[in-house]
């Protein structure tokens, strides 16, 4: 008897797949990670229209890649859809000045206060926040403060926003480590975010107040592009590690893109609160509601 293999089925076996977490993990980390990231780097650019719609085929099978709100309906390669735009209008980004809108698309990790410098990557693996941010001085503003951590799926959006009103003050690039940064090795691989490659992207507010965005790579995501910078960070990145620049920014206005999907943590100092819904586990979107700020 002929077995016919329909799109459901396939989807069975990928879940399978993917709930076996010793697999997923072995296959996620302990292959070449940076030699890897590199060659999807130079693969995903590819435009020849049969690799492009193959690769795009194969992306929809393992993932619940949506592109009903994308900018465009064909795309010239993969790394194209990767970094795909929007539709005007496909986000709504909260209006309120008190609130610190979500930068991007994702789903809520770990989040709450920055206790003693404390914070969290997983249930029982806490980290040092100087660790993540490449010294004490650059972590004072948020001790004590709150943090949210946004995980971006490989199918979602992939741009990231302005938070509020403000200026970009300075960039950090710490080089690192191109770690899978999904559940699974949260749990297994102590101090993750601060082993991989990572930008700290200091900002002020409107009304003065600090915060921060860490963009995190990970495997087949070591490319950060930053509009204020105009320069692309990645492995083979050797120019200067400390970026001083004053780059004005309004709420929902679009900071950069990483090349496929990963991290964000977002840093308020003390007296910034996490907004109504934001636990572990919530989706959302960009221009939600992610922090509140206390009154003037």
């Amino acid at each position: 008897m002929k077995t016919t293999w329909r799109l459901p089925a396939l989807r069975d076996i990928r879940d399978s797949l993917l709930q076996q977490e010793d697999l997923n993990f072995l296959i996620t980390n302990r292959l070449p990670r940076a030699a890897l990231t590199r060659f999807m780097g130079r693969f995903s650019k590819i435009r020849q229209p049969l690799v492009r719609d193959a690769s795009i085929a194969a992306w929809k099978l393992f993932t619940e890649l949506d592109l009903s709100d994308a900018k465009k309906a064909r795309f010239d390669s993969l790394h194209d859809c990767f970094t795909r735009e929007l539709k005007p209008g496909a986000r709504a980004v909260d209006p309120r000045a008190e609130v610190l809108a979500s930068p991007s698309d994702g789903i809520v990790g770990e989040c709450g206060a920055v206790r003693g410098g404390q914070l969290f990557q997983a249930k029982g693996f806490p980290y040092r926040i100087e660790d993540l941010f490449g010294s004490i001085d650059a972590a004072a503003p948020w001790r004590n403060g709150s943090y949210a951590t946004l995980r971006l799926t490989s199918a979602m959006y992939h741009r990231f926003h302005a938070p509020h009103d403000g200026h970009i003050e300075h960039v950090r690039y710490i080089s690192g480590d191109t770690w899978n940064v999904n559940p699974i090795a949260l749990k297994r691989v102590e101090r993750l975010f601060c082993r991989n490659e990572r930008a700290v992207i200091h900002m002020t507010l409107a009304g003065g107040a600090p915060v921060a965005l860490v963009p995190v790579a990970a495997i087949l995501v070591a490319s950060i592009r930053l509009h204020a910078l105009d320069v692309l960070l990645h492995l083979k990145y050797r120019g200067p590690n400390e970026m001083p620049c004053s780059a004005p920014m309004h709420k929902g206005q679009e900071l950069g893109w990483f090349e496929h999907g990963s991290t964000i943590i977002v840093f308020g100092p003390p007296g910034f609160a996490l907004a109504t819904g934001i636990a572990p586990g919530a989706p959302v979107r960009m221009g939600h509601a992610l922090m509140t700020m206390p009154a003037p």
